[in-house]
């Protein structure tokens, strides 16, 4: 049953949105969750969101007062901090300080992925793919035996990458694997990750159909 002491502001394509919702699931948290229209945004959402956009996470205190979280980091990390579950970070501090440089990483390549993604010029598309395969050719460097990214347990930047992977599994073949060629350790982790059932759970039956849908009106070049 959908938990009220934990809400989800949510959009049903936003890869942000999915970082929370799975941090959520891998610590077994029941939540509600409720969809937001981005381009008719309701008043309440614009009250609530400082920044007008999600994720949004709203707590139900102790005093029956509802607080609000903005920014999935921010989210992801008061819910590692606070919830049940294995936690999603190393003890080690190194480690953790490492993961953390390559959450930060994840904003760049997440930008240089969306451009290439939604591209409707093919110099552009070309630009943004060379730049987001030399930033995947980074993480092959970084990753090790797996099968997640700092080896066995799956962490919060396994859950940020998630959403961005998830794409490529979604767009032409032929596609992805002009981009994920030659980076065997990155694609182990593709699949491992696109095999997590709190990973699968974070989006509806029909993500990939409204993803394309997504792609065709925005004229983009994947959507032909």
């Amino acid at each position: 049953m959908p938990n009220k002491n934990l809400t989800l502001i949510s959009h049903t394509l936003c890869p942000f949105v999915q970082r929370a919702a799975i941090v959520l699931i891998e610590k077994d948290v029941p939540f509600e969750r409720i969809d937001v229209d981005l381009s008719a945004k309701p008043d309440w959402f614009l009250t609530m969101s400082p920044t007008g956009k999600v994720p949004l996470l709203k707590v139900r205190q102790e005093n029956g007062e509802d607080a609000v979280l903005f920014e999935s980091m921010v989210i992801c990390e008061y819910l590692n901090e606070t919830q049940g579950g294995a936690p999603m970070y190393p003890d080690d501090a190194l480690l953790r300080a490492r993961q953390r440089s390559w959450i930060e990483f994840a904003a760049p390549i997440f930008a240089d992925a969306w451009q290439f993604l939604n591209a409707t010029d093919p110099t552009v598309a070309k630009t943004k793919r060379a730049a987001f395969r030399g930033k995947l050719e980074h993480i092959e460097a970084e990753l090790g035996s797996g099968p997640y990214f700092s080896g066995t347990e799956f962490g919060v930047v396994d859950a940020v990458y998630a959403p961005l992977l998830r794409y490529f599994d979604i767009i032409d073949p032929a596609v992805s694997r002009q981009v994920f060629g030659d980076l065997p350790r990155v694609l182990a982790w593709c699949k491992v990750l696109a095999a997590r059932e709190s990973v699968k759970a974070a989006v509806s039956e029909d993500y990939a159909e409204r993803f394309k849908n997504h792609l065709s009106q925005q004229s983009a070049l994947l959507a032909f």
